[in-house]
C-alpha cells in the first residue's frame, strides 16, 4: 500500500537496500490487505512523514506480498512498525497505535531536530 507520495513500498528484493542502508532511519510498516487496522494507520503514518521530512523515512511491506521479509523479521501481527537506524533494528510496535504513541516511541530512538535561531 502506498499511502502517498512519501510513504513507497519495498519488497523482499529491494528491503536491505531501501532499508538496511539508508542514510536516515526508517520506519517500515508491515501490513496486509486484509487488515483493517493497517488501513486505519495510514494517515497516521502520512502526517508523521510530513512532519519528519528529511529525519525519517517510512516505507511499506505488503507481508502477503514479501514473505521473506515478514520472515526475517519475525513479523507474526499486523500492522508491526519496525524502526531501523544505522541499519539496525531499535524498536517494535503492533497494532494500530495512536499517534502520539508513535511519537514518543520514535522521539525515544531518533535524534532531535535541529533548529537553528
Amino acid at each position: 500500500m502506498i499511502v502517498d507520495d512519501l510513504i513507497p513500498a519495498v519488497t523482499d528484493e529491494t528491503f536491505a537496500a531501501e532499508v538496511l542502508g539508508a542514510g536516515v532511519p526508517v520506519l517500515v510498516d508491515f501490513w496486509a490487505q486484509w487488515c483493517p487496522p493497517c488501513r486505519m494507520l495510514a494517515p497516521v503514518l502520512s502526517q508523521i512523514a510530513r512532519e519528519r521530512v528529511g529525519r525519517l523515512r517510512i516505507v511499506t511491506v505488503d507481508a502477503d506480498a514479501n514473505p521473506a521479509t515478514v520472515r526475517d523479521h519475525g513479523v507474526l501481527g499486523m500492522p508491526t512498525l519496525d524502526l531501523f537506524v544505522g541499519g539496525r533494528w531499535v524498536a517494535r510496535s503492533v497494532g494500530a497505535r495512536p499517534k502520539s504513541m508513535l511519537d514518543a516511541l520514535l522521539d525515544e530512538h531518533l535524534p532531535a531536530a535541529v533548529t537553528t535561531g
